[in-house]
């Protein structure tokens, strides 16, 4: 019966559907499954899929948002009954993410959000138009373990060159590690401001930081 029930979760993820999802997690709840493996058996298997289709051309951008708001309900719900029973999946990292100053987009910056918080990581986002000190800040609050740094414009591209530039200063580079992405962005602008990887999409951007955690 739980298989049963695991297949609908995967499936409500697919489908992008957080009501679908919400449900589904209640009624797990009700049947004193573990929220772990319900998470791990249901829900991820079902993000994984759409991850898969998506950087096969199969899926979509829209599809994708889906599928993390989905997810992100199942989450919600079954997050109390996680600390009810004093256990939490373990955090493969954690990640501060924003868009620079000068820059209010945001699409891609919560789709990666989604993506990583759905897949283990804690994520702290810090929004738009985020000034570079505050990434440091942020980093250093938490002990991040990669910072993310999301640019839409060639205007604000340069910000990200100067948070590598300021954790350097702070002596929090080599160990907080950072990944940039955005429109303009590019593998060899990665390289040129010593960020540690670039993704075009969340998906990539997930397989990104597992392999800097060593995870992948």
């Amino acid at each position: 019966m739980s298989q049963e029930l695991f297949d609908a979760m995967c499936r409500s993820i697919i489908d992008g559907d957080p009501e679908a999802a919400a449900t589904l997690a209640t009624r797990s709840i009700d049947e004193g499954l573990d929220p772990l493996v319900v998470i791990d058996e249901g829900y991820v298997r079902g993000l994984n899929d759409v991850g898969d289709r998506f950087a096969t051309g199969e899926l979509f951008l829209p599809d994708m948002m889906l599928a993390a708001r989905a997810m992100k309900s199942a989450v919600a719900v079954l997050e109390p009954e996680m600390t009810r029973r004093a256990t939490r999946r373990a955090v493969l990292g954690r990640v501060v993410l924003g868009t620079v100053k000068g820059d209010i987009h945001e699409i891609g910056k919560n789709l990666v959000a989604m993506m990583l918080t759905a897949s283990g990581f804690e994520v702290h986002d810090l929004g738009v138009d985020v000034p570079v000190e505050r990434f440091v800040e942020k980093a250093t609050e938490v002990g991040a373990d990669i910072v993310g740094v999301s640019a839409l414009l060639t205007t604000t591209m340069t910000g990200q060159r100067t948070v590598v530039e300021r954790l350097a200063a702070a002596g929090l580079r080599p160990g907080v590690r950072v990944i940039v992405g955005g429109a303009p962005v590019t593998s060899s602008w990665a390289a040129e401001i010593g960020a540690d990887g670039y993704s075009e999409d969340a998906v990539g951007a997930v397989v990104l930081a597992k392999q800097l955690m060593g995870v992948a």
